[in-house]
């Protein structure tokens, strides 16, 4: 009987080391927000847990689960650049799943998986560069305000929302966006050129898809969750280690007490409207 028992424990043991381990990062929110103490999608907030999920002992993968409207191009493509990095020196593969929506700069950070995966109903796709902002030259004439602007650089003032659109300063804006887009392009081509189903022309517009249609289209390798795929790939015993980022109690302190600001209560009030507003462009 105790020889029965000391092979199940055995048993147990030898099962527990054969498990795979893969470890799972979040990536959630609109991306550029570049302060240590903002919650959204930049370098200087998930370097470190990106680092640390590469980092961690004996995985077998990576897995990121990835919510985001976009937003930065450059951020969407520090993170990019760093996930495809760590990826290639430590010899993990990275599997990336979009959950609610994966567009613009979302999709970016989606491409950074070595297979990519939506569900059926997840938003993806938005191919694209947007710049948006207002003009009040009407309004100030109208309250009876003068703008007076000063500048060294004939086009340092390039599309101030208070002077009247110059062809000029529109023309240069296009050629940026016209580059940041290309290289967008270039990101897509390098990870799904083989798989596209439709002409560039159709899918590099700017419009979106639901992620079953996504996948006809050659944008996405399949639809799945990140569980299911991931005990697909290395079984049912799968263990999952998330990783996520711990605050010290000092910080929690300083944070808390920032709570109580009337700036920083405005601050996260117009964050969090900006925030809503680029999710809801999506329906979300």
């Amino acid at each position: 009987m105790k020889q029965q028992s000391r092979k199940c424990w055995f048993s147990k043991i030898f099962k527990l080391q054969k498990n795979k381990k893969v470890a799972t990062l979040t990536l959630s929110g609109v991306i550029g927000k570049d302060s240590k103490l903002e919650s959204g999608i930049n370098i200087n907030n998930y370097q470190p847990l990106i680092e640390k999920a590469f980092k961690t002992k004996k995985i077998s993968a990576v897995a990121i689960a990835i919510n985001s409207p976009g937003g930065s191009p450059v951020q969407s493509e520090l993170i990019y650049n760093l996930i495809r990095e760590l990826s290639k020196k430590h010899q993990i593969p990275v599997y990336s799943f979009a959950q609610d929506l994966s567009a613009s700069g979302g999709y970016w950070l989606l491409l950074s998986g070595d297979e990519i995966y939506a569900h059926n109903s997840s938003i993806i796709g938005s191919i694209g560069v947007i710049f948006s902002s207002f003009g009040f030259v009407d309004l100030i004439k109208k309250i009876g305000v003068e703008r007076r602007i000063y500048t060294e650089g004939k086009n340092k003032a390039i599309l101030d929302p208070f002077l009247p659109e110059d062809q000029n300063n529109i023309d240069i804006l296009k050629e940026a966006q016209k580059d940041i887009f290309e290289n967008f392009k270039n990101i897509v081509r390098k990870h799904r050129q083989n798989k596209l189903t439709k002409a560039e022309d159709e899918l590099f517009t700017g419009a979106f898809w639901a992620g079953s249609t996504a996948h006809k289209l050659g944008l996405i390798d399949g639809i799945s969750d990140l569980r299911s795929k991931m005990q697909e790939k290395f079984g049912d015993d799968v263990e999952f280690i998330e990783i996520t980022a711990k605050k010290s109690f000092i910080k929690n302190l300083i944070s808390d007490k920032a709570n109580f600001s009337s700036q920083k209560i405005t601050k996260e009030i117009l964050q969090t409207i900006e925030d809503r507003i680029a999710f809801n462009k999506f329906g979300l």
